[in-house]
């Protein structure tokens, strides 16, 4: 669909029409002047009559120049077909723990061991697919929190970092978690409220950072930054010794109190994801639990197209100006300076 953003810039079309009327033709003066070889110069001047006594072009290449200016200025485009434009949904930030502990392979995918970090990429990776609409964000953290990706649109980059993430790019033998709230806090408190929303998952305890969980929290709830947190880690795992089969608690570092209390006062709720199922489960839930909003917005692509009749314009006017030159007065010019030197040499021969 064409549409002309200024299309008030046309009642200057007949403006030319209108100077032409209301003003006055120049005065000419013609004054007597005795030249010597006017024979050659009224046949030099009747050429160049032949050439340049096209008013009619001159006048139709005016008139295009001119309208070809005021359609530029009326600011020309083109509207494309309506695009569906992405549902307004959550501003939601991913906190995945990748400390050493999360090698642990408890968990079990198709009858074969797992560690827990790629069970974690498995499970969230089709999260992230899911949140068609939401802005999300990814961070890392460890004995330090790092955003690996900032609120985005883009959830294929998103879950490409998270494959991408791997055990030991950050300090592993501790978990700052309280320093990964205080990081999604930081990049979540601009965004509007009631759509900040937090998931934190962790295997272990808070042993390293600036900023306790527990302060982190305060500063959530300040902010109205909903938490949910989610513990991961096997019950009990059955480990072959020398001495015969025992069971252990992998999970036994895991601070579930103190996830459990982030999530409730933020308004979140705390999850414990014991195996792959329950990991799935819980992502299921919070899809029902932080729904996105289906907010139709559209857009048209626009295309400008003003610099086509401005370039046409400056085209034409250029090569009016180049057929404008008198090309054969200039070449009678040099003529009439040969005959001169020619006459001038003559004389001084027969003198």
């Amino acid at each position: 669909m064409l549409e002309f953003t200024w299309p008030w810039v046309a009642f200057a079309l007949p403006l030319p029409f209108i100077v032409y009327l209301l003003l006055s033709r120049a005065p000419r003066q013609d004054a007597a002047l005795y030249v010597p070889f006017f024979s050659i110069l009224k046949r030099l001047q009747s050429d160049n009559e032949n050439i340049t006594s096209g008013r009619l072009f001159n006048l139709i290449c005016c008139t295009l120049i001119w309208l070809l200016v005021v359609i530029a200025a009326t600011r020309p485009q083109y509207l494309g077909d309506p695009v569906q434009l992405p549902s307004t949904g959550r501003d939601l930030m991913l906190s995945v723990d990748i400390s050493g502990s999360m090698e642990a392979q408890d968990m079990v995918v198709g009858n074969r061991q797992a560690s827990r970090i790629d069970v974690v990429k498995a499970v969230v990776g089709d999260f992230v697919e899911r949140r068609e609409g939401d802005r999300l964000g990814l961070i890392l953290f460890a004995a330090h929190a790092y955003i690996q990706a900032p609120l985005t649109f883009d959830r294929k980059t998103v879950g490409t970092l998270l494959e991408e993430a791997e055990i030991g790019i950050i300090e592993e033998s501790a978990t700052a978690i309280g320093d990964a709230i205080g990081l999604a806090v930081i990049h979540l408190r601009t965004r509007p409220e009631n759509s900040r929303v937090l998931v934190l998952l962790t295997d272990g305890v808070n042993n390293a950072g600036a900023v306790s969980p527990e302060q982190a929290g305060q500063l959530a709830r300040t902010e109205n930054i909903k938490i949910y947190t989610i513990g991961i880690g096997a019950d009990q795992v059955v480990q072959r010794t020398f001495f015969g089969a025992r069971a252990i608690n992998p999970s036994a570092e895991l601070d579930e109190q103190v996830l459990t209390q982030i999530a409730e006062s933020t308004g979140g709720k705390y999850f414990r994801a014991r195996d792959v199922n329950d990991l799935v489960d819980i992502y299921e839930e919070l899809d029902l639990l932080e729904t996105i909003e289906q907010d139709e917005q559209t857009y048209r692509p626009t295309m400008v197209l003003y610099y086509w009749p401005l370039g046409t314009a400056i085209l034409i006017s250029f090569i009016f100006a180049l057929a404008s030159i008198p090309w054969l007065s200039l070449a009678g010019r040099a003529r009439i300076e040969e005959i001169d030197e020619d006459a001038s040499t003559a004389a001084g021969s027969s003198s």
